[in-house]
């Protein structure tokens, strides 16, 4: 007798599994993001339910990643994501997603966990103990410069920024997540800072999914710096640019709409184990991407 979809065991990902989930997310109409998910499954850690059907045995059900960051015990992360949650299509609607979701909890331990939820995902994630902690809204489309130019300088980020850019980010961010950024020059196709003669102001990186280049992380001290890096990002890449902008900074999603850059949806962002998101919105402006911090 076949084992039941709910009881199938869920096992760690590997590089190895790229490909499988980069199909898996085809089958729900993601492009292709073999890129994004070799981040995660380095940085973080991959799950996955085998497809018991695939003939050659290497096909995925269901795949999510969790990214823990913290200061604590090893093993014992103060702060963690879960983001990537698949589950194919003739799969839906059988309680693989709340079986994958459950093994991510229980693997991140005490840690205050977060994602981000689309409307057909967050009365699962409710029920499973989620609340909502705040909203982003994804906007895309080809920047286009006009007015007066932002006043911050910015230039092409260099080894040496990377310790000012970590403790800038753990003040800001909450969390320690040093070996996410850590691989951020390799991962993004431009990482720049604004600085004045006292430090760091902020940086910011694009990184390319699939047609476009996405913005992320955005990190500044104030929303003016935010615009300029943006702006510098913009002038390196003739794609277009998407960005999830935290719907709190206001004026950053204004000055976007007005330099070419549509609305395109909100998503959710929910919390489990605490009410409140870590860090200071104040000057974190976008995620590195949508539901990995």
């Amino acid at each position: 007798m076949p084992t039941p979809l709910t009881e199938l065991p869920v096992r760690r990902l590997t590089l190895q599994d790229l490909t499988a989930c980069a199909d898996l997310g085809e089958d729900r109409d993601w492009p292709r993001t073999e890129h994004k998910w070799g981040l995660l499954l380095t940085a973080g850690t991959g799950y996955g339910i085998d497809d018991p059907e695939a003939p050659d045995g290497k096909g995925l059900i269901a795949a999510c990643t969790l990214t823990s960051y913290g200061t604590g015990a090893p093993h014992d992360p103060s702060y963690a994501v879960i983001g990537m949650v698949l589950v194919a299509e003739r799969y839906g609607r059988q309680g693989i997603g709340r079986r994958l979701i459950r093994h991510a909890l229980a693997e991140a331990g005490r840690a205050q966990v977060a994602l981000s939820a689309g409307p057909a995902g967050q009365g699962l994630y409710e029920q499973l103990g989620f609340t909502v902690a705040s909203s982003a809204e994804m906007l895309r489309g080809h920047f286009r410069p006009s007015g007066p130019p932002p006043s911050v300088a910015t230039r092409p980020a260099t080894p040496g920024d990377l310790a000012a850019i970590i403790r800038m980010d753990i003040e800001v961010f909450g969390h320690d997540r040093t070996a996410m950024l850590a691989r951020l020059p390799a991962f993004a196709d431009q990482l720049r800072v604004a600085e004045d003669q006292d430090g760091l102001l902020g940086y910011a990186a694009a990184w390319p999914d699939r047609d476009a280049h996405t913005v992320g992380p955005l990190i500044a001290q104030d929303t003016e710096t935010a615009k300029a890096l943006v702006a510098s990002l913009a002038t390196g890449t003739d794609r277009p640019l998407r960005i999830d902008v935290d719907v709190r900074h206001e004026e950053l999603r204004g000055w976007l709409s007005a330099h070419g850059l549509a609305p395109v949806l909100f998503n959710t962002v929910m919390s489990y184990g605490a009410p409140a998101l870590p860090g200071d919105f104040r000057r974190h402006f976008a995620p590195l991407a949508t539901a990995t911090g």
